[in-house]
């Protein structure tokens, strides 16, 4: 029988502080795993170590860990905070002890400028809790949103991610799933599923078509050796600057762009690699909205993210979709001061009644505002078709690019050729022969490059094998754009 003391409570033994470093240094789990993959070997150091709940008045046991690992290491040398939660604690239920962890991390990556990666892997809040524990959610969401643009933060859906945990994922800047151990919703899949039936609702897979993922690895290692990769790209924080990497690749460097451009239907992605240093293209959101590529590329050794219509799907058309993917990655970039290179050949926007229906023109203006507003560095390549006002949508310079290049081969108009030649040259018409010469001649005077030139809204045509070289000066110009601000004292007065 235990014995009790004069307050009639039985006493706790406490664990040494010596034990508990043993049992974590001994301890085996995914978590641990997780965070080898993540951080340069040796250099991880956690943080709240031994802060774990209590035992709840209305049941529940308490535990010598808390269910998320918190600490601070080096990737590749450089400072990166992490929370990864652990499935054998508990499950990794949240609860007030868990959010209070995640949030005192986020103060410190927040002070010290450095990004913060989260591994989500919970079964959800701790119920024993009740309020306490959908507080620790909400305490969790504020602190990722004084983040936002602050410090990058990358999500990594490596178990189940589900309810409020979802939402905060959500709200990182990009996330990432492992397709054999991740899982992604808002209500239980044996819920939704049974609503509609092989929608496969909560498959990483599913959320990377709906663009609720950004990225799709195989497994949770693969997921996180992905993240190293990424933080290559991306700078620390929002003053930290453009980041480079070193390159060997010519910059003055000629490619062979024409032979890609006057296929039928090409892929962009042809070009980006043409361009990109060592043909590298770090493509995000490959899976949703696929007439629109997001991703990032080396010019010189300067990170640049580009934005691509695609022609190669459904004529690179702007979808709602597309839209919303390309503004939320140029917002994206503005928030972190990296370049965006745009490219342009698109049909225009889909005509559709699905596209009208699904609050179109507000799916529009997010790419508009997202160009208009951003101050990072811009220069826009019209390689083909830019018709309507999506050639004012897709980063033109009327809405904020610093430099604006067209190839021989563009066609910038109001409207698509057959369009507008039945629209405004219908009486040089007299037969079907003819519409094709005068389609020509439509696309020779009133589409042509040139036009737009001497409006002022390009700033230069260039031959296609020059665009490696002509883009990434234009990048090297723009390097110092934003750097500090040039205060005026006054006029220099003539002599």
């Amino acid at each position: 029988m235990d014995k009790k003391t004069q307050t009639g409570i039985s006493p706790v033994k406490l664990k040494s502080a010596s034990e508990l470093r043993m049992a974590v240094t001994d301890e085996a789990s995914a978590a641990r795993e997780r965070i080898r993959a993540l951080f340069d070997e040796g250099t991880f150091s956690e943080t709240g170590a031994f802060a774990h709940r209590i035992a709840s008045e209305l049941g529940g046991d308490g535990c010598e860990f808390e269910g998320v690992i918190t600490g601070f290491g080096a990737v590749d040398g450089r400072l990166v905070f992490a929370f990864v939660q652990d499935p054998s604690r508990m499950k990794g239920a949240l609860g007030a002890v868990h959010a209070k962890k995640i949030c005192e991390l986020y103060d410190l990556a927040i002070r010290n400028g450095a990004p913060v990666i989260g591994v989500f892997d919970s079964a959800g809040a701790f119920v024993m809790e009740g309020v306490e524990a959908l507080a620790g959610y909400g305490k969790i969401m504020k602190k990722v949103s004084e983040a936002s643009g602050v410090i990058p933060q990358i999500a990594v859906i490596a178990g189940v991610c589900g309810g409020a945990a979802a939402t905060i994922a959500s709200m990182f800047d990009i996330v990432i799933g492992a397709e054999k151990t991740g899982s992604f919703y808002v209500n239980p899949p044996f819920i939704t599923n049974n609503l509609e039936k092989g929608a496969e609702l909560g498959k990483i897979s599913t959320a990377a078509k709906e663009g609720a993922v950004q990225v799709v690895s195989e497994d949770d290692t693969s997921a996180l050796v992905f993240v190293r990769t990424l933080l290559s790209y991306i700078p620390q924080n929002s003053a930290d600057g453009t980041a480079y990497s070193s390159s060997n690749d010519e910059i003055n460097r000629l490619v062979d762009v024409d032979s890609i451009i006057s296929a039928d239907k090409y892929s962009m992605a042809d070009v980006i690699g043409a361009v990109s240093d060592d043909a590298k293209f770090l493509e995000l959101g490959a899976e949703f909205a696929k007439s629109m590529l997001t991703g990032f590329v080396t010019l010189n050794g300067m990170v640049v993210g580009v934005v691509a219509n695609q022609p190669a799907v459904d004529g690179g058309k702007i979808t709602a979709d597309a839209a919303k993917k390309a503004a939320r990655f140029v917002s994206f970039c503005d928030c972190f001061d990296i370049p965006v290179l745009t490219l342009v050949d698109t049909e225009g926007y889909e005509v559709s009644a699905e596209a009208e229906k699904a609050n179109y023109g507000a799916a529009l203006a997010k790419l508009a505002s997202a160009y208009a507003a951003s101050e990072n560095a811009k220069v826009t390549v019209v390689l083909g078709k830019a018709y309507g006002a999506a050639y004012t949508i897709m980063g033109s310079k009327s809405i904020g690019a610093d430099i604006s290049l067209a190839l021989d081969s563009a066609k910038i108009s109001a409207m698509p050729t057959a369009s507008a030649v039945a629209f405004a040259w219908n009486d040089k018409v007299t037969d079907n022969a003819k519409r094709g010469a005068v389609e020509a001649e439509w696309d020779s005077v009133m589409a042509s490059p040139v036009a737009a030139a001497k409006a002022g809204e390009i700033d230069d045509i260039i031959s296609s094998d020059e665009l490696r070289q002509r883009v990434s000066a234009a990048f090297e110009m723009l390097g110092a754009k934003n750097s500090i601000d040039l205060i005026k004292r006054h006029d220099n007065l003539p002599l």
